[in-house]
């Protein structure tokens, strides 16, 4: 049963009234919302980054367990005094003394145990995140003991010192393969319930770094570079592919609040499949190589002849595409998606998807067609019947729903 949805769009309030479709005191109450909403998060990412700065800043400033877990507390039973008595004047400096409290009691247990107890951090970060997030995030769904902005906080505090622990035991017991992918999944299902749990987007948006790294699609850095790497980018695009589908066919049958999450997935899964089909469309691929081949380079306890043979055996049955066709099959998937995403009002996936039309086009121009006059002559003329023929489907669309 399809639940009632509320779709947030973008309009020319301005417009709408000299066309008499709202009247103008209409327009000027929807601006202020506008207005309001847009305030509103300016305001929640400046206490945020204040709070941040000021947890971390103190921690490292005191240096001294004793003294952290001292100020911490002070400031975590001033910041609840302020919030029950204090009312809605003051409730923002309740919510940051608080906060700043509970984040120098967490963060500094946590710096603490890495620092000088690295051998059992794993072993205590582990359970007491899950403790502290089980606790704030009952008080969040019940209701009690604090504001849900503290609560949230809180349990989003409990998750990071959880899954520091579970990369601290990963770092102590070197394992590979297919448990690291069980580790990178649990840690976006984790990621991304905390951010439903909490109804904060940018959370939910992070599970979509550990969901890549299940392939190792992810990133690198060193001295003035940062690169991007997908050694499956086919493979890759089709788990990210899938992901964007369900959070799509989720996203229409559930309410908007866990909608509004839906889409948000759906929206960076789409950006990092496309990132993988720009390393497809300049390298090729050849599927598989790094999970079930040899290999792509020769390590030192196997002989390079021997390595040389593993990989002839392998690429001779494996499947290899080649960057043309990776060029082409993806210039088709996007004309597809961006027509569909404009037809069905999806803003988030058109921008994108306009947005890596255009890193496609400039790409493939200096990569492939520097030289080659004939082909804009041929795509510039391809794209007239394309774009009459997405003008017939809007029209079609717009007598269908009439």
């Amino acid at each position: 049963m399809f639940m009632e949805m509320q779709m947030h769009t973008i309009a020319d309030t301005r417009q709408l009234s000299l066309d008499g479709i709202i009247t103008t005191d209409q327009a000027r109450i929807i601006e202020a919302r506008a207005r309001e909403a847009m305030a509103g998060m300016a305001i929640n990412t400046l206490l945020c980054a204040g709070i941040l700065a000021a947890t971390f800043g103190t921690i490292f400033w005191l240096a001294s367990a004793p003294a952290v877990a001292l100020l911490g507390t002070g400031l975590l039973a001033a910041g609840l005094v302020i919030l029950a008595k204090g009312g809605d004047v003051y409730r923002m400096f309740g919510n940051a003394a608080a906060l700043i409290g509970a984040g120098m009691l967490i963060g500094g247990a946590g710096l603490e145990l890495v620092g000088k107890y690295h051998d059992i951090a794993a072993a205590v970060m582990i359970p007491g995140g899950a403790l502290v997030a089980a606790i704030a995030g009952r008080a969040l769904m019940m209701g009690g003991l604090t504001t849900r902005f503290v609560q949230g906080a809180i349990l989003l505090m409990g998750v990071a010192l959880h899954l520091g622990g579970v990369g601290i035991l990963v770092e102590q017991m070197p394992i590979g393969g297919w448990w690291m992918v069980l580790v990178y999944g649990y840690a976006a299902v984790i990621l991304a319930f905390a951010g439903w749990l909490t109804d904060v987007r940018l959370v939910t948006a992070f599970a979509l770094i550990p969901f890549a790294q299940m392939l190792d699609t992810g990133t690198v850095y060193f001295r003035a570079v940062y690169v991007f790497m997908s050694p499956e980018p086919t493979l890759s695009i089709l788990q990210l592919s899938m992901l964007l589908v369900a959070m799509v066919w989720i996203g229409s049958t559930v309410a908007e609040r866990t909608a509004r999450h839906t889409r948000i997935l759906a929206t960076m899964a789409f950006i990092v499949a496309n990132l993988c089909a720009l390393v497809g469309s300049l390298w090729g691929d050849v599927v598989g190589q790094t999970l079930w081949g040899p290999g792509q380079s020769w390590h030192s306890d196997l002989s390079y002849d021997a390595y040389a043979a593993q990989q002839d055996a392998f690429m001779a049955t494996a499947l290899e595409i080649s960057p043309a066709v990776y060029s082409i099959l993806w210039a088709l998937a996007l004309i597809v998606i961006v027509a569909w995403a404009a037809h069905s009002n999806r803003r988030a996936l058109f921008n994108a998807g306009v947005t890596f039309a255009a890193i496609h086009a400039y790409t493939q121009m200096f990569e492939s067609f520097a030289d080659e006059p004939l082909a804009y002559v041929i795509g510039g003329f391809a794209t007239i019947p394309l774009a009459w023929g997405m003008w017939r489907l809007n029209h079609w669309f717009t007598t269908r729903s009439a």
